[in-house]
């Protein structure tokens, strides 16, 4: 038997879910909107300073809501371990639930661990097996985090913020915005429904083949592993003695 969770209730937004529906309900006053993109600013320039150091890595994406026990959990774990071993640093979302599987096993195998957490209403708080975390208030500062420093990207079984990500990083790959970076889609049978879709749009036409084949499909933890190292090395010229950026004090860097 596997363990299940139900949704949670729908919490009353807190004071951050606040300022971002005011920013989203139209045009704001000049000094209002000033203040917002100086906001942004600033949260990208801390993720940078937190983020610059953390070597090569591979993000994981993945529901919050399955727990330890949940064959997606194990999975997700053994998937971590498995990067690990294949040279990578860890991302993940930095929440709970599968992220926090990824992050487990990165932890386990003795790898770096790294979290983009998120600041929601249900104050969802970064997992207990994270080196490095940041937590940011905006989540296309967070995807963009995510997508900067991974030379490929995992996607676990997961709702609509798993597939919020993963299409944003198979778009930036489809139009040339980054390089082409494995995506491969773990679990085969909870992902048929959305392989049989990608099927019809290449059939209808809205979807080449060539897009369609961007996205790798797969049970195997340890052939993925072996498909992004493969890809970081021959395709990027990755390799596994990479010189230690140094740390700039005017940065704040320490």
């Amino acid at each position: 038997m596997t363990a299940q969770t139900s949704p949670p209730a729908r919490p009353e937004p807190n004071a951050n879910g606040g300022r971002e529906r005011r920013f989203f309900a139209g045009p704001q006053s000049r000094i209002v909107e000033l203040g917002w993109a100086f906001g942004v600013f600033y949260e990208f320039f801390r993720a940078f300073r937190v983020l610059h150091f953390i070597g090569p890595c591979v993000t994981v994406f993945g529901s919050a809501r399955y727990g330890e026990g949940h064959r997606s959990y194990e999975q997700t774990r053994a998937l971590g371990g498995a990067l690990v071993r294949a040279g990578f640093t860890v991302m993940t979302g930095g929440g709970p639930g599968l992220m926090e599987a990824a992050n487990r096993g990165a932890r386990e195998a003795g790898g770096r661990s790294v979290g983009c957490n998120i600041q929601l209403p249900m104050e969802q708080k970064p997992n207990a097996y994270l080196d490095t975390w940041i937590e940011l208030e905006h989540f296309f500062v967070r995807k963009i985090m995510l997508a900067k420093y991974s030379y490929a990207f995992v996607v676990m079984p997961g709702g609509f913020g798993t597939l919020d990500e993963a299409f944003e990083a198979a778009t930036l790959v489809q139009t040339g915005k980054i390089k082409r970076f494995p995506i491969v889609f773990m679990d085969t049978a909870f992902w048929a429904p959305l392989r049989a879709l990608i099927a019809h749009q290449v059939e209808a036409g809205t979807v080449t083949p060539e897009d369609a084949a961007l996205l790798h499909f797969t049970d195997d933890v340890e052939a993925a592993a072996a498909l992004i190292a493969e890809a970081a090395q021959s395709r990027f010229g990755l390799t596994y003695t990479p010189p230690r950026p140094r740390r700039r004090w005017w940065l704040l860097e320490r």
